[in-house]
């Protein structure tokens, strides 16, 4: 089969991707003024969306395309607190993709102190009515836009 992508794999260089940044809020916190444990998958998302557009193809154009990419599984790793107003900062490296599915790794540290607060890591693949596609097929472009952002070394 051939390669119908933009450009070959091996001339592509990986883009940097800039770390997506947090600050807790009030209502983010529970009874023991900690950041509740569930917030920290909806800062993964926000991070996701951040890298979209740094990708420069936002989430919303992925839906636009009537395309979907649904959380398959997550893992998060919490290592200490956040605090109410602290800022959290989330470097999102796009460790595997294939076309079809892919995995991000999260590190998320206090912006302050450097401090780990989090490790975790997600995985998704891409829908079209409900069916799982290929980018590389339907959307070569796309798919070339996600092979750059590929972080082998995670």
């Amino acid at each position: 089969m051939q390669d119908t992508r933009i450009a070959p794999y091996e001339q592509l260089k990986q883009k940097k991707i800039k770390p997506y940044e947090h600050k807790a809020k009030y209502y983010e916190t529970d009874q023991m003024g900690i950041i509740h444990h569930s917030n920290y998958i909806r800062w993964m998302e926000e991070a996701r969306m951040d890298l979209m557009d740094q990708m420069g193809y936002s989430y919303k154009q992925l839906e636009e395309a009537e395309v979907v990419s649904p959380v398959l599984s997550v893992e998060c790793q919490y290592k200490s607190m956040v605090r109410f107003h602290d800022t959290v900062v989330i470097e999102t490296k796009l460790s595997h993709y294939d076309g079809i599915r892919m995995t991000l790794h999260y590190r998320m540290t206090d912006k302050e102190t450097g401090e780990l607060r989090t490790l975790a890591k997600s995985e998704h693949c891409f829908l079209r009515a409900g069916k799982p596609i290929s980018l590389k097929r339907s959307y070569p472009e796309l798919d070339t836009k996600f092979f750059e952002m590929v972080d082998e070394e995670t």
